[in-house]
Protein backbone atom coordinates (compact mmCIF):
# COMPACT_ATOMS: atom_id res chain seq x y z
CA UNK A 1 0.00 0.00 0.00
CA UNK A 2 2.13 2.86 -1.28
CA UNK A 3 0.03 5.78 -0.03
CA UNK A 4 0.41 8.36 2.73
CA UNK A 5 -1.38 7.04 5.81
CA UNK A 6 -4.12 9.70 5.78
CA UNK A 7 -4.87 8.95 2.14
CA UNK A 8 -4.82 5.21 2.76
CA UNK A 9 -7.19 5.58 5.71
CA UNK A 10 -9.55 7.74 3.67
CA UNK A 11 -9.47 5.26 0.80
CA UNK A 12 -10.36 2.34 3.07
CA UNK A 13 -13.16 4.24 4.77
CA UNK A 14 -14.51 5.24 1.36
CA UNK A 15 -14.53 1.57 0.33
CA UNK A 16 -16.40 0.66 3.52
CA UNK A 17 -19.01 3.35 2.87
CA UNK A 18 -19.44 2.11 -0.68
CA UNK A 19 -20.01 -1.45 0.49
CA UNK A 20 -22.43 -0.31 3.19
CA UNK A 21 -24.43 1.64 0.61
CA UNK A 22 -24.45 -1.43 -1.59
CA UNK A 23 -25.79 -3.47 1.34
CA UNK A 24 -28.57 -0.94 1.77
CA UNK A 25 -29.51 -1.25 -1.89
CA UNK A 26 -29.47 -5.04 -1.68
CA UNK A 27 -31.80 -5.03 1.31
CA UNK A 28 -34.56 -3.75 -0.94
CA UNK A 29 -34.22 -6.73 -3.30
CA UNK A 30 -33.45 -10.40 -2.92
CA UNK A 31 -29.64 -10.73 -2.83
CA UNK A 32 -27.33 -13.77 -2.86
CA UNK A 33 -26.63 -14.66 0.82
CA UNK A 34 -23.12 -15.83 -0.09
CA UNK A 35 -22.36 -12.50 -1.73
CA UNK A 36 -23.62 -10.56 1.31
CA UNK A 37 -21.48 -12.66 3.67
CA UNK A 38 -18.36 -12.11 1.54
CA UNK A 39 -18.96 -8.36 1.44
CA UNK A 40 -19.51 -8.30 5.20
CA UNK A 41 -16.11 -9.97 5.74
CA UNK A 42 -14.55 -7.41 3.43
CA UNK A 43 -16.11 -4.58 5.42
CA UNK A 44 -14.73 -6.01 8.65
CA UNK A 45 -11.24 -6.45 7.14
CA UNK A 46 -11.17 -2.88 5.77
CA UNK A 47 -12.36 -1.56 9.12
CA UNK A 48 -9.53 -3.34 10.94
CA UNK A 49 -6.96 -2.02 8.45
CA UNK A 50 -8.27 1.54 8.75
CA UNK A 51 -8.13 1.30 12.56
CA UNK A 52 -4.49 0.16 12.40
CA UNK A 53 -3.64 3.22 10.35
CA UNK A 54 -5.51 5.52 12.75
CA UNK A 55 -3.62 4.03 15.71
CA UNK A 56 -0.28 4.37 13.93
CA UNK A 57 -0.93 8.00 12.98
CA UNK A 58 -1.83 8.79 16.58
CA UNK A 59 1.44 7.32 17.87
CA UNK A 60 3.66 8.74 15.06
CA UNK A 61 2.12 12.07 13.96
CA UNK A 62 5.29 13.33 12.24
CA UNK A 63 6.95 10.06 11.24
CA UNK A 64 6.12 10.37 7.55
CA UNK A 65 7.49 13.89 7.11
CA UNK A 66 10.80 13.92 5.25
CA UNK A 67 13.66 16.35 5.80
CA UNK A 68 12.34 18.33 2.83
CA UNK A 69 9.04 18.94 4.66
CA UNK A 70 7.03 16.69 2.36
CA UNK A 71 5.07 13.54 3.17
CA UNK A 72 7.21 10.46 2.67
CA UNK A 73 5.38 7.80 0.65
CA UNK A 74 5.73 4.46 2.40
CA UNK A 75 3.68 1.43 3.46
CA UNK A 76 2.70 -0.36 6.63
CA UNK A 77 4.62 -3.52 5.76
CA UNK A 78 7.89 -1.62 6.06
CA UNK A 79 7.17 1.91 7.12
CA UNK A 80 10.87 2.87 7.19
CA UNK A 81 11.11 2.28 3.44
CA UNK A 82 10.04 4.83 0.85
CA UNK A 83 8.45 4.98 -2.55
CA UNK A 84 11.08 6.13 -5.05
CA UNK A 85 11.42 6.50 -8.81
CA UNK A 86 14.22 4.61 -10.55
CA UNK A 87 15.32 3.92 -14.11
CA UNK A 88 13.33 0.67 -13.87
CA UNK A 89 10.14 2.29 -12.61
CA UNK A 90 8.74 3.15 -9.16
CA UNK A 91 9.80 0.82 -6.35
CA UNK A 92 9.40 0.59 -2.58
CA UNK A 93 12.80 0.44 -0.97
CA UNK A 94 15.92 2.11 0.38
CA UNK A 95 18.79 4.21 -0.93
CA UNK A 96 22.31 2.96 -0.31
CA UNK A 97 24.94 5.71 -0.19
CA UNK A 98 28.71 5.22 0.03
CA UNK A 99 31.66 7.58 0.43
CA UNK A 100 34.81 6.36 -1.35
CA UNK A 101 38.39 7.64 -1.22
CA UNK A 102 39.98 8.43 -4.57
CA UNK A 103 43.38 6.83 -4.06
CA UNK A 104 42.39 3.26 -3.15
CA UNK A 105 38.60 3.13 -3.74
CA UNK A 106 38.06 2.06 -0.13
CA UNK A 107 34.55 2.71 1.19
CA UNK A 108 34.93 5.05 4.15
CA UNK A 109 31.25 5.41 5.05
CA UNK A 110 28.16 3.45 4.05
CA UNK A 111 24.57 4.19 5.03
CA UNK A 112 21.12 3.03 3.91
CA UNK A 113 18.12 5.34 4.24
CA UNK A 114 14.44 4.99 3.45
CA UNK A 115 14.25 7.96 1.12
CA UNK A 116 14.48 8.61 -2.58
CA UNK A 117 15.93 12.09 -2.03
CA UNK A 118 19.72 12.08 -2.03
CA UNK A 119 19.66 15.69 -0.81
CA UNK A 120 18.69 14.43 2.63
CA UNK A 121 21.78 12.22 2.82
CA UNK A 122 24.54 14.77 2.17
CA UNK A 123 24.63 16.13 5.73
CA UNK A 124 24.53 12.81 7.65
CA UNK A 125 27.21 11.29 5.43
CA UNK A 126 29.32 14.45 5.65
CA UNK A 127 29.06 14.45 9.45
CA UNK A 128 30.12 10.80 9.59
CA UNK A 129 33.16 11.58 7.41
CA UNK A 130 34.26 14.61 9.46
CA UNK A 131 36.72 12.66 11.71
CA UNK A 132 38.38 11.20 8.61
CA UNK A 133 38.78 14.43 6.65
CA UNK A 134 42.02 16.40 6.44
CA UNK A 135 42.21 20.16 5.78
CA UNK A 136 42.92 19.38 2.11
CA UNK A 137 40.01 16.93 1.70
CA UNK A 138 37.63 17.71 -1.15
CA UNK A 139 34.14 16.20 -1.37
CA UNK A 140 32.45 15.45 -4.67
CA UNK A 141 28.93 14.17 -5.28
CA UNK A 142 26.50 13.81 -8.15
CA UNK A 143 23.69 16.20 -9.03
CA UNK A 144 21.17 14.39 -6.82
CA UNK A 145 22.84 15.88 -3.72
CA UNK A 146 22.66 19.47 -5.00
CA UNK A 147 20.42 21.94 -3.15
CA UNK A 148 20.75 25.51 -1.93
CA UNK A 149 20.39 24.58 1.75
CA UNK A 150 22.99 21.81 1.60
CA UNK A 151 25.50 24.01 -0.25
CA UNK A 152 25.05 26.67 2.45
CA UNK A 153 25.70 24.01 5.09
CA UNK A 154 28.97 23.02 3.41
CA UNK A 155 30.07 26.65 3.15
CA UNK A 156 29.21 27.31 6.79
CA UNK A 157 31.42 24.39 7.85
CA UNK A 158 34.21 25.40 5.42
CA UNK A 159 33.99 22.13 3.51
CA UNK A 160 35.37 22.32 -0.02
CA UNK A 161 33.01 20.46 -2.34
CA UNK A 162 32.08 20.09 -5.99
CA UNK A 163 28.41 19.19 -6.44
CA UNK A 164 26.99 19.88 -9.92
CA UNK A 165 23.44 21.03 -10.58
CA UNK A 166 21.04 19.19 -12.87
CA UNK A 167 21.84 21.47 -15.81
CA UNK A 168 25.63 21.25 -15.79
CA UNK A 169 25.72 18.78 -18.70
CA UNK A 170 23.82 21.24 -20.88
CA UNK A 171 26.51 23.86 -20.24
CA UNK A 172 29.40 21.46 -20.90
CA UNK A 173 30.03 20.78 -24.62
CA UNK A 174 31.68 17.46 -23.74
CA UNK A 175 28.26 15.93 -23.06
CA UNK A 176 26.65 17.08 -26.30
CA UNK A 177 24.84 14.26 -28.11
CA UNK A 178 25.10 11.76 -25.24
CA UNK A 179 21.34 11.31 -24.85
CA UNK A 180 21.46 8.33 -27.21
CA UNK A 181 23.79 6.50 -24.82
CA UNK A 182 21.35 6.37 -21.93
CA UNK A 183 20.94 2.96 -20.29
CA UNK A 184 18.26 0.79 -21.86
CA UNK A 185 15.84 -1.20 -19.65
CA UNK A 186 16.41 -4.42 -21.57
CA UNK A 187 19.70 -5.81 -23.01
CA UNK A 188 17.69 -6.86 -26.07
CA UNK A 189 16.48 -3.33 -26.77
CA UNK A 190 15.67 -2.45 -30.35
CA UNK A 191 18.90 -1.05 -31.83
CA UNK A 192 17.34 0.23 -35.03
CA UNK A 193 17.63 4.01 -35.44
CA UNK A 194 14.48 5.85 -34.45
CA UNK A 195 13.31 9.32 -35.47
CA UNK A 196 14.39 12.06 -33.09
CA UNK A 197 11.75 13.20 -30.64
CA UNK A 198 10.57 16.75 -30.97
CA UNK A 199 12.52 18.93 -28.52
CA UNK A 200 11.30 22.30 -27.30
CA UNK A 201 13.23 25.43 -28.12
CA UNK A 202 15.24 26.77 -25.19
CA UNK A 203 16.13 30.38 -24.34
CA UNK A 204 19.54 29.90 -25.93
CA UNK A 205 17.79 29.30 -29.27
CA UNK A 206 16.54 32.91 -29.24
CA UNK A 207 18.84 35.68 -30.54
CA UNK A 208 18.80 38.74 -28.30
CA UNK A 209 19.41 42.19 -29.78
CA UNK A 210 22.43 44.10 -28.50
CA UNK A 211 20.24 46.88 -27.07
CA UNK A 212 17.97 44.27 -25.40
CA UNK A 213 14.93 45.80 -27.10
CA UNK A 214 13.79 42.51 -28.59
CA UNK A 215 14.85 38.99 -29.48
CA UNK A 216 14.29 36.79 -32.52
CA UNK A 217 12.73 33.34 -32.21
CA UNK A 218 13.84 30.35 -34.33
CA UNK A 219 11.06 31.23 -36.80
CA UNK A 220 12.52 34.73 -37.25
CA UNK A 221 9.68 36.54 -35.44
CA UNK A 222 10.23 39.28 -32.89
CA UNK A 223 9.56 38.92 -29.19
CA UNK A 224 9.33 42.37 -27.59
CA UNK A 225 10.73 43.29 -24.20
CA UNK A 226 8.06 43.55 -21.52
CA UNK A 227 10.30 43.74 -18.44
CA UNK A 228 13.83 45.08 -18.15
CA UNK A 229 14.65 44.75 -14.47
CA UNK A 230 12.72 41.73 -13.20
CA UNK A 231 13.68 39.91 -10.02
CA UNK A 232 13.43 36.15 -10.54
CA UNK A 233 14.81 34.17 -7.62
CA UNK A 234 17.23 36.94 -6.71
CA UNK A 235 18.53 37.24 -10.28
CA UNK A 236 18.00 40.19 -12.59
CA UNK A 237 16.22 39.21 -15.78
CA UNK A 238 15.04 40.83 -19.00
CA UNK A 239 11.77 39.33 -20.21
CA UNK A 240 10.49 39.09 -23.77
CA UNK A 241 7.08 38.03 -25.06
CA UNK A 242 5.73 37.26 -28.51
CA UNK A 243 2.55 38.48 -30.15
CA UNK A 244 -0.61 36.49 -30.80
CA UNK A 245 -0.40 37.53 -34.43
CA UNK A 246 2.90 35.69 -34.85
CA UNK A 247 2.66 32.86 -32.30
CA UNK A 248 -0.84 31.54 -33.00
CA UNK A 249 -0.12 31.01 -36.71
CA UNK A 250 3.49 29.85 -36.37
CA UNK A 251 4.24 26.37 -37.85
CA UNK A 252 6.88 25.83 -35.10
CA UNK A 253 4.30 26.30 -32.34
CA UNK A 254 4.38 22.62 -31.15
CA UNK A 255 8.16 22.86 -30.81
CA UNK A 256 8.08 26.22 -29.04
CA UNK A 257 5.30 25.87 -26.44
CA UNK A 258 4.99 23.12 -23.88
CA UNK A 259 1.18 23.41 -23.95
CA UNK A 260 0.29 24.90 -27.36
CA UNK A 261 -3.42 24.19 -26.84
CA UNK A 262 -3.78 26.61 -23.92
CA UNK A 263 -0.72 28.87 -24.18
CA UNK A 264 -1.10 31.76 -26.61
CA UNK A 265 2.40 33.23 -26.89
CA UNK A 266 6.01 32.32 -26.06
CA UNK A 267 7.85 34.15 -23.28
CA UNK A 268 11.63 34.16 -22.73
CA UNK A 269 13.73 35.45 -19.83
CA UNK A 270 17.38 36.48 -20.22
CA UNK A 271 19.25 36.41 -16.90
CA UNK A 272 21.79 39.19 -16.28
CA UNK A 273 23.31 38.14 -12.96
CA UNK A 274 22.31 38.83 -9.38
CA UNK A 275 20.01 41.71 -8.52
CA UNK A 276 21.82 44.73 -7.06
CA UNK A 277 21.81 44.51 -3.28
CA UNK A 278 20.89 40.82 -3.35
CA UNK A 279 23.30 38.36 -1.79
CA UNK A 280 24.64 35.82 -4.24
CA UNK A 281 23.18 32.36 -3.79
CA UNK A 282 25.37 29.38 -2.96
CA UNK A 283 24.01 27.67 -6.07
CA UNK A 284 25.48 30.38 -8.32
CA UNK A 285 28.87 30.12 -6.64
CA UNK A 286 28.84 26.35 -7.09
CA UNK A 287 27.91 26.70 -10.77
CA UNK A 288 31.00 28.84 -11.37
CA UNK A 289 33.16 26.24 -9.64
CA UNK A 290 31.65 23.37 -11.62
CA UNK A 291 31.98 25.20 -14.95
CA UNK A 292 35.66 25.99 -14.34
CA UNK A 293 38.38 23.78 -15.79
CA UNK A 294 39.20 22.40 -12.33
CA UNK A 295 35.54 21.78 -11.58
CA UNK A 296 35.10 19.76 -14.77
CA UNK A 297 38.14 17.70 -13.84
CA UNK A 298 36.73 17.02 -10.38
CA UNK A 299 33.50 15.73 -11.91
CA UNK A 300 35.36 13.27 -14.13
CA UNK A 301 37.49 12.15 -11.18
CA UNK A 302 34.30 11.43 -9.23
CA UNK A 303 33.11 9.18 -12.08
CA UNK A 304 36.34 7.18 -11.93
CA UNK A 305 36.32 6.96 -8.14
CA UNK A 306 32.86 5.89 -7.03
CA UNK A 307 31.12 4.42 -10.07
CA UNK A 308 33.45 1.36 -10.30
CA UNK A 309 32.70 0.65 -6.63
CA UNK A 310 28.96 0.55 -7.25
CA UNK A 311 29.58 -1.55 -10.35
CA UNK A 312 31.54 -4.07 -8.26
CA UNK A 313 28.83 -4.26 -5.59
CA UNK A 314 25.98 -4.52 -8.05
CA UNK A 315 27.35 -6.76 -10.78
CA UNK A 316 30.28 -8.68 -9.28
CA UNK A 317 28.84 -9.12 -5.78
CA UNK A 318 25.25 -9.49 -6.99
CA UNK A 319 23.66 -6.82 -4.79
CA UNK A 320 21.03 -5.70 -7.26
CA UNK A 321 18.39 -5.25 -4.53
CA UNK A 322 18.02 -5.27 -0.75
CA UNK A 323 16.41 -8.46 0.53
CA UNK A 324 15.50 -7.42 4.10
CA UNK A 325 12.95 -5.15 5.74
CA UNK A 326 13.50 -2.38 8.24
CA UNK A 327 16.21 0.27 8.04
CA UNK A 328 18.43 -1.38 10.67
CA UNK A 329 18.56 -4.67 8.76
CA UNK A 330 18.92 -3.04 5.35
CA UNK A 331 21.68 -0.77 6.67
CA UNK A 332 23.46 -3.84 8.03
CA UNK A 333 23.15 -5.66 4.72
CA UNK A 334 24.52 -2.64 2.84
CA UNK A 335 27.45 -2.28 5.25
CA UNK A 336 28.21 -6.00 4.99
CA UNK A 337 28.56 -5.85 1.20
CA UNK A 338 30.67 -2.71 1.48
CA UNK A 339 32.87 -4.49 4.02
CA UNK A 340 33.39 -7.37 1.60
CA UNK A 341 34.42 -4.85 -1.05
CA UNK A 342 37.01 -3.36 1.31
CA UNK A 343 38.36 -6.78 2.30
CA UNK A 344 38.75 -7.62 -1.37
CA UNK A 345 40.67 -4.38 -1.93
CA UNK A 346 43.00 -5.14 0.97
CA UNK A 347 43.59 -8.65 -0.32
CA UNK A 348 44.49 -7.37 -3.78
CA UNK A 349 46.99 -4.96 -2.20
CA UNK A 350 48.85 -7.82 -0.52
CA UNK A 351 47.36 -7.76 2.98
CA UNK A 352 46.19 -11.37 2.57
CA UNK A 353 49.75 -12.63 2.52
Amino acid sequence: MKLPSNAAKAKMEQAVDKLMNKHGDNDAVAADPGLKAREQRQIERLGVEAQKIRDWLKEHPHERNSAMGKVRLSNRTDNESAKMATAKGVIQGYTGVAAVDEKHQIILEAQAHGTGSEQELLVPVGEALAPLCAPTTVLTADAGYHSEDKLKHLEAHRIEAYIPDNGYRERDPRYEGQDKHQAKPDPLWDKRPKPDQLKLFRPRDFRVAEDLSHCLCPAGKRLYRNGGNCNIGGRRAVKFTGTKRDCETCPLRPQCLRHPQRTHVRQVALFMGAMPGTAERATERMKRRIDSAWGKEMITRRFATVEPVFGNLRNNKGLDRFTLRGRTKVDGQWKLYCLVHNIEKLAHHGYAR
